[in-house]
C-alpha cells in the first residue's frame, strides 16, 4: 500500500498535482495550513483515482508537524511518491516569514522525507524562474549560507550575506527559490543511496490565484507573458503533468535536477527577447 504527499493541495499547482497523484499511490495525504481548503479537496479528489484521501492539516514551517505527517505516512505504507508545492509568494508575506516558508519549510520537509525514503520514493519541490531571472547561475558568496537553511540563525545570516536587498519580499523569494533548487541538488545523493530520487520544477507564469494575484503588483510578469516563446500563461494541471512525469518510473533515472515549465520565457530573456531590467 504506497502513499502519496501533497502539500499546497488546497488549490492550484499543488491541487493539480494532488490529482495526478490520486492516480499514483493507494493513500494520498493532501496537505495544508487552510484547514476548510484542504478538506473541501480531500472531498473533491476522493474517488477520482485510485487513492483514499486524506487532508492533514500544516504549515511547513512547523517542524513537529512535519514530523506528525510523516509518521502518519508510515503508519499508512512505504512513501512512494511526495509533490512540495507549498509556499508564500511576495505579495503574500514579509520577507522573513517568504524565506521560513519557500526554503526553511521545504528543507524541514525534505530532511523528513530523506529519513523516511526507500527504494523507489521520489520527491519533487517547486521553485520558481524568478530565481534564473534574477541571479546568475554561478555560484555566489551567499550560497555558502543558503545552503545550511536549517542553521538555527539562517535568516539572519543570510540578510548579512545578501545585504539590505533581502529586505524586499520578491528579493526573499527570489532567493528562497535558489536554495530549493541548491537543495534538491544537494541532496540528491543522500536520497540516491536509499535508492529514492528528488527533483525541482521551475514553474513561469501560471494562471492560479496566487499567480494572478502578483501580476496585478508586478507588471513585468504579463511582458513575460507576452514575450516568452509559446506568449500564454501556464495552466496547473500543465505544471503537474511534468511534477508525476518526475515522480513516475518512467523518470527513474531523472534526480538532483530541476525541470522548466515556463512556456520559454527563461529561453526568451536568454536570448536577448525580452529584457526584465
Amino acid at each position: 500500500m504506497t502513499v502519496g504527499i501533497a502539500t499546497g493541495a488546497a488549490r492550484g499547482m499543488g491541487k493539480a498535482c494532488a490529482a495526478r497523484l490520486s492516480h499514483m499511490v493507494d493513500t494520498l495525504l493532501l496537505v495544508d495550513r487552510d484547514e476548510a481548503g484542504v478538506r473541501a479537496a480531500a472531498r473533491e479528489l476522493s474517488g477520482t483515482g485510485g487513492a483514499t484521501v486524506e487532508p492533514f492539516v500544516l504549515d511547513v514551517k512547523d517542524a513537529d508537524g512535519i514530523a506528525r505527517l510523516c509518521a502518519r505516512a508510515a503508519e499508512l505504507g512505504p512513501l512512494r511518491a511526495v509533490a512540495h508545492a507549498a509556499g508564500v509568494s511576495p505579495t503574500m508575506a514579509e520577507w522573513q516569514e517568504v524565506l521560513r516558508v519557500d526554503l526553511v519549510g521545504s528543507a524541514l520537509l525534505v530532511d523528513a522525507c530523506r529519513k523516511s525514503a526507500t527504494e523507489g520514493t521520489a520527491m519533487v519541490c517547486f521553485a520558481s524562474i524568478s530565481a534564473p531571472l534574477a541571479l546568475p547561475d554561478t555560484d555566489l558568496p551567499a550560497d555558502a549560507v543558503l545552503d545550511d537553511p536549517l542553521h538555527e540563525d539562517f535568516v539572519a545570516r543570510l540578510r548579512q550575506a545578501v545585504g539590505p536587498d533581502l529586505e524586499d519580499p520578491g528579493m526573499a523569494y527570489t532567493w528562497a527559490k535558489r536554495g530549493v533548487q541548491r537543495l534538491v541538488r544537494d541532496q540528491a545523493v543522500p536520497f540516491g543511496r536509499l535508492g529514492a530520487r528528488i527533483c525541482s520544477v521551475t514553474p513561469g507564469v501560471i494562471d492560479t490565484a496566487m499567480g494572478r494575484q502578483e501580476a496585478e503588483t508586478h507588471e513585468v510578469m504579463a511582458l513575460l507573458v507576452r514575450s516568452s516563446a509559446l506568449a500564454r500563461e501556464g495552466r496547473p494541471e500543465e505544471v503537474a503533468a511534468g511534477v508525476a512525469f518526475l515522480l513516475s518510473d518512467e523518470a527513474r533515472y531523472v534526480t538532483g535536477t530541476d525541470l522548466v515549465i515556463d512556456g520559454g520565457v527563461v529561453a526568451a530573456v536568454r536570448s536577448g527577447g525580452v529584457s526584465v531590467a
